[in-house]
């Protein structure tokens, strides 16, 4: 116990660091995700049929293979196959296209969210509104995406939540995320080796971190209870 006391500030600053780039990489997801889903949900959704199969190909393929394997191949892929390391070796790179990698993925399972918000609507509406000389583009942001929003909150919470915990992946490219940070007490870090309690101990951030967004998504869920 006392040399775990003696441990505890260098870990608790090496984790802080860690769970520092967690938190960029979410919210770097998030920022690119959330608008590019909605793009892909418009492909997807459009009449033009070339367009709206190749999009549902796209959302297909990422959301039927694993994250892990879609980092491996956007961080390597460049440098070993077409031989050019457009990330670089460095963690910049490394962040660079863990953010791609998870932009991408999050984005394809964003749309689907996003195209069973729209198409619930009911259509009466839209039809409504064109009787009422609105334009297509005034139907969606003044009455079909508001209503949405409050449809889908319940399903992007879950991803949402799911995104903190994805973060840990990074680590696959070397990514120095608080799962890389935890685990390497356990190989040899400033001057600590053989300490598997700092990667258990990471589950608390996680804890903390999802029970204070569960407490604000609940919170803008019941914002929205206007709608019913």
């Amino acid at each position: 116990m006392e040399l775990i006391l003696e441990q505890m500030p260098i870990v608790i600053h090496s984790l802080n660091i860690g769970f520092l780039q967690t938190l960029k990489l979410f919210f770097v997801t998030l920022i690119g995700a959330f608008p590019l889903g909605l793009i892909i949900a418009f492909g997807s959704m459009s009449g033009f049929r070339p367009l709206s199969y190749f999009t549902k190909i796209i959302v297909w393929i990422v959301r039927g293979t694993p994250l892990m394997i879609q980092l491996l191949i956007i961080y390597y892929f460049p440098g070993l196959v077409l031989g050019n390391a457009i990330w670089g070796g460095g963690e910049t790179g490394r962040f660079m296209a863990a953010s791609v990698s998870f932009i991408f993925n999050y984005s394809c399972y964003f749309s689907e969210i996003y195209r069973g918000g729209i198409q619930s609507v009911p259509a009466g509406q839209e039809e409504a509104g064109l009787v009422l000389g609105m334009t297509r583009s005034q139907i969606f942001f003044k009455v079909t995406l508001l209503q949405m929003i409050k449809r889908i909150v319940p399903p992007m919470s879950n991803e949402i939540i799911t995104l903190v915990k994805d973060t840990s992946l990074a680590r696959i490219i070397a990514l120095q995320e608080i799962i890389w940070a935890g685990q390497a007490f356990m190989k040899g870090s400033q001057g600590i080796s053989g300490a598997i309690w700092p990667l258990f101990f990471t589950a608390v951030y996680y804890l903390i971190f999802n029970g204070v967004l569960t407490v604000l998504l609940g919170q803008l869920e019941k914002k929205l209870n206007y709608f019913r």
